[in-house]
C-alpha cells in the first residue's frame, strides 16, 4: 500500500493513541490499515502516550486487541517517562501517588517507597499526581496536606481532557490543578508531552533519522514535538478541530482529517 508522498522522507514516526489510532476502545476509520503500510514501507514506529493509567503492556494488548501490530519497546507512556526521570534524579525517599496500580508501579520501580494508605501518607516527600476514575477527595486531601508540608509536587501531565466516544473526560491535568490550587503551589515538573523525557525515550529506542510526530493536540502534541525538534503533524480525529488549528499561532507542518489521510493520502 503506498504512502503519502509527504511522508517520503520520514525514517520514524512518533504516533499519539487516544484521538490519533482510537476514541475509547474504538479503532479510528483505517487506522489499522494506515499503521500496517507504514510497517510495510519500513518507517520506525513508537507509540507515545499521556495516559498513566495503564502500563505498557495494557496498551500493547489493547492494540493488538484493535487490530494494530505492536511490541512492547515500541510503547512509550508517560508513566515509563516518570519513572526514567525519577530514576535517573536518583530520587528517593517516600511518594504517595494519585492514579492507578499501574502509576504505583512505576514510581516504585523508580526506588521511592509507597506510603499510599499509611499513617505517613500526608507526610510524603514527593506527591505524584496522575488520573484515574476513582479519584476523590480523600485524595485530595491526602496531596494537598503532604504538599502544604513540604512534599515535592510532581505531576505526569497537564491534559485537560481526553476524547471518548460520549465526550470529553477529565485528564489527569485537571487533577493536578486541584492539587495546585489547594496549596497554591505550582507543580516542580511534569513528564508527558510536551516535555522531553518522552521524546527522548523514543529517540533512544529507534535511533537516528528524520521524525514526524503525530497527534491531535496542539498543546501536547504539535508543542512538544517542535520543543523536541521534529516535524508534526496534526490530525482532526480527537481534541483540536480545523477552526482552532486556523485560529492557533502554533501551525503544525502537517495537518490531516485523519491518521489515515496523513499516511495514505
Amino acid at each position: 500500500m503506498p504512502l503519502s508522498p509527504a511522508l517520503a522522507h520520514y525514517d520514524n514516526l512518533l504516533l499519539d493513541l487516544d484521538g490519533c489510532l482510537w476514541v475509547g476502545e474504538q479503532a479510528l476509520d483505517d487506522a489499522v490499515e494506515a499503521v500496517a503500510a507504514l510497517r510495510e514501507a519500513g518507517k520506525g514506529i513508537a507509540f507515545l502516550t499521556n495516559d498513566a493509567r495503564h502500563a505498557p503492556e495494557e496498551f500493547v494488548r489493547k492494540l493488538w486487541r484493535l487490530g494494530f501490530q505492536a511490541s512492547l519497546d515500541e510503547v512509550v507512556t508517560c508513566g515509563a517517562a516518570l519513572q526514567f526521570v525519577l530514576a535517573e534524579q536518583h530520587e528517593r525517599g517516600t511518594a504517595y501517588v494519585i492514579g492507578s496500580q499501574a502509576l504505583v508501579d512505576h514510581v516504585a520501580d523508580a526506588g521511592m517507597r509507597i506510603v499510599n494508605n499509611t499513617e505517613f501518607a500526608t507526610r510524603a516527600d514527593v506527591v505524584v499526581v496522575g488520573g484515574h476514575e476513582e479519584f476523590d477527595f480523600r485524595e485530595l486531601r491526602i496531596a494537598t496536606q503532604a504538599v502544604l508540608r513540604g512534599a515535592h509536587l510532581i505531576g505526569t501531565t497537564r491534559d485537560r481532557t481526553y476524547p471518548m466516544p460520549d465526550g470529553p473526560w477529565p485528564g489527569s491535568g485537571a487533577i493536578l490543578a486541584a492539587v495546585e490550587t489547594a496549596t497554591a503551589q505550582d507543580a516542580e515538573r511534569t513528564v508527558g508531552k510536551p516535555e522531553p523525557a518522552m521524546y527522548s525515550l523514543a529517540r533512544d529506542r529507534l535511533g537516528d533519522g528524520r521524525y514526524l510526530a503525530v497527534g491531535d493536540r496542539l498543546d501536547t502534541d504539535v508543542e512538544g514535538a517542535r520543543r523536541a525538534g521534529f516535524d508534526q503533524a496534526l490530525v482532526l480525529t480527537g481534541a483540536t478541530s480545523r477552526a482552532e488549528v486556523e485560529a492557533a499561532a502554533l501551525r503544525p507542518t502537517h495537518v490531516a482529517a485523519s491518521l489515515a489521510a496523513l499516511v495514505l493520502g
